[in-house]
């Protein structure tokens, strides 16, 4: 585990790497204190990580036999988390931070700002932070990126930084992440009798954009906070 400090306006960011699997991530509750935070996270084997009210019915057990399946405490649909295959960072704001915002849908437009321009300094373009409502589609209840919610980066017209919350009393945290590569079939065949649940057809499209690069983008986004 390697940390390191990173001065801000209105306090430090405490950086945190850490590797494991995902259901320890997942599972953890904020330190109190709450602090300025940035935890990110690398998963030592591959996930399917369900919404807080997603149901393992969506799951099919055979094609997922050697997945570890996790839920988060936030809603939506599921994320696959493979190790080397995406980069999740979770952001954590106290809730006496100049940072913080009570309208839940605002909430995430500073960090979207950053992703966007993290993306931007790695070279992507066509870059759009989500300012609107959640704009979910039936999809979206049974795959996380094929919705959008408030503080997303889309490029062009596909969802590239997927942004969830948890909100307690002392902090609000920020469950960020962007896929190095993005598999439709596979994502089709995890989670079959969610997608046959929803109606959705058998060769649906998700408009999910990928990003190689991503250690790369980790400095690009930490870099925006100091």
């Amino acid at each position: 585990m390697n940390s390191a400090s990173t001065g801000q306006q209105g306090g430090e960011w405490i950086v945190t790497e850490e590797h494991g699997p995902a259901s320890d991530f997942h599972g953890r509750e904020i330190e109190l204190p709450a602090k300025r935070q940035l935890l990110i996270f690398h998963v030592n084997k591959t996930a399917l990580v369900l919404g807080s009210t997603q149901s393992a019915n969506d799951v099919d057990n055979e094609a997922a036999a050697e997945i570890e399946i996790v839920h988060r405490r936030s809603g939506g649909g599921a994320v696959l988390l493979e190790p080397e295959n995406n980069l999740w960072i979770d952001v954590v704001v106290p809730r006496d931070d100049v940072l913080w915002n009570d309208d839940v849908g605002q909430a995430t437009w500073w960090l979207g700002e950053r992703w966007a321009a993290a993306l931007s300094e790695c070279g992507m373009s066509d870059l759009r932070v989500h300012r609107g409502g959640l704009e979910p589609t039936p999809l979206a209840k049974v795959v996380c990126f094929a919705g959008l919610g408030p503080g997303e980066v889309i490029v062009g017209d596909r969802k590239i930084v997927g942004i969830s919350q948890r909100r307690t009393r002392d902090a609000a945290r920020f469950q960020c992440c962007v896929l190095g590569r993005f598999d439709n079939d596979q994502h089709r065949r995890l989670l079959a009798p969610g997608w046959a649940r929803v109606g959705a057809g058998p060769d649906s499209p998700l408009p999910v954009a990928s990003f190689a690069q991503l250690e790369a983008l980790k400095q690009a986004f930490l870099a925006q906070f100091a």
